[in-house]
């Protein structure tokens, strides 16, 4: 079958093979036949080692398609069923799931430590455990959760990752306040997400910030009531908040430069949000005075910060009445050969979020 490979970490090409086997079918697991998935900014991170993942891998992890064949003791699954792939499922019996942090289990994540590909070369991993680059992948039952007949598959799968981040961290993690003032810093699919979900709560002013001309564009059109490049947040916060700062900051971009801009850009008491995946040797640097005198809450989050099944159940439910705006995140359709075109659209941000149909 056809995939695209990363051979080594640090290369920003992928190679699309027809040579590529999913293996791993058995007890407990399902074969999906992948029929869109977006690109996210965490492949990228992971392609260029930013995010640890094994090589040689096939990135991907926002999915969607058909099941088309269930493993031994899988239940409430069957050929033919149309489903989203969770890349972060939970296992029910740690600690965190029976907290009710189910975004905080780890069980996903070893996944990603077992090859469920393989070449004539030898093994190939799948980006967090998962892989949908790809015609077929084979994953925990876990990993395939049913959607509606009438949701496509290329919403399905931007419901998956995306979407489900960005609305989360709005509405689960920071629980935005009706009429509070709001900056995003990144809007990128998961940015433009944030926004609509501080939009959904109620806030009063949303500050959309980029530097692509066209993403700021598009985040007025999804519920920002200002768009603005980096260099002109200053002012932004001096106009706005007359200097205070805004109640609330989402880093959408996973780095330590902007979270300690989107810090600083955070009112006394306000709530910095970080959502970006970033790097283990990125450190951010606060002093103890400024975290003491301050109080600003820092909160990272996971996944959108909530019960990932109930959130996609959300982010369905919110699209079906037209809440939210998801047909219009994705700017750019490319089939699987075309996978290096969708990474430039990435890297340039000229894309929102580009859909590989495959």
């Amino acid at each position: 079958m056809r995939a695209a490979v990363l051979h080594e970490i640090g290369q920003d090409k992928l190679e699309v093979l027809d040579d590529v086997e999913a293996v791993g079918f058995g007890p407990g697991k399902v074969k999906i036949r992948v029929r869109a998935t977006g690109l996210c900014h965490s492949d990228v991170s992971a392609m260029n080692g930013v995010l640890p993942q094994p090589a040689p891998f096939i990135p991907g992890h926002e999915g969607a398609g058909e099941i088309i064949d269930v493993g031994d003791g899988v239940s409430g699954l069957s050929q033919g069923d149309r489903v989203l792939v969770c890349w972060l499922p939970a296992c029910g019996q740690c600690p965190a799931c029976k907290r009710g942090q189910s975004q905080l289990c780890l069980a996903g994540f070893m996944n990603a430590g077992t090859p469920n590909f393989k070449r004539p070369g030898g093994d190939v991993f799948g980006f967090a455990g998962t892989g949908t680059f790809t015609e077929e992948v084979v994953v925990d039952a876990g990993c395939a959760v049913p959607i509606p007949d009438d949701v496509p598959f290329d919403i399905a799968a931007l419901i998956g990752c995306g979407v489900t981040t960005g609305l989360g961290a709005a509405i689960n993690t920071a629980d935005v306040r009706a009429g509070s003032s709001v900056a995003v810093i990144g809007c990128g699919g998961v940015g433009i997400s944030a926004i609509q979900g501080a939009r959904l709560k109620g806030a009063a002013q949303i500050v959309a910030v980029d530097p692509v001309a066209s993403r700021r564009e598009a985040a007025l059109r999804f519920g920002a009531t200002e768009a603005v490049s980096p260099d002109e947040l200053a002012d932004a916060k001096q106009r706005i908040t007359a200097g205070e700062g805004f109640d609330y900051v989402f880093e959408v971009v996973g780095k330590s430069a902007t979270a300690r801009t989107a810090y600083e850009t955070t009112r006394r008491g306000g709530t910095l949000v970080v959502v970006g995946a970033g790097a283990m040797d990125d450190n951010l640097q606060l002093n103890m005075f400024e975290l003491f005198f301050d109080e600003k809450k820092i909160l990272p989050s996971m996944y959108g910060g909530g019960d990932v099944l109930q959130s996609y159940e959300r982010a369905i439910a919110l699209w079906k009445a037209g809440r939210i705006d998801l047909e219009s995140m994705i700017t750019h359709r490319v089939p699987l050969s075309e996978i290096n075109e969708a990474l430039d659209q990435m890297r340039t941000g000229v894309a929102l979020r580009t859909c590989i149909e495959i």
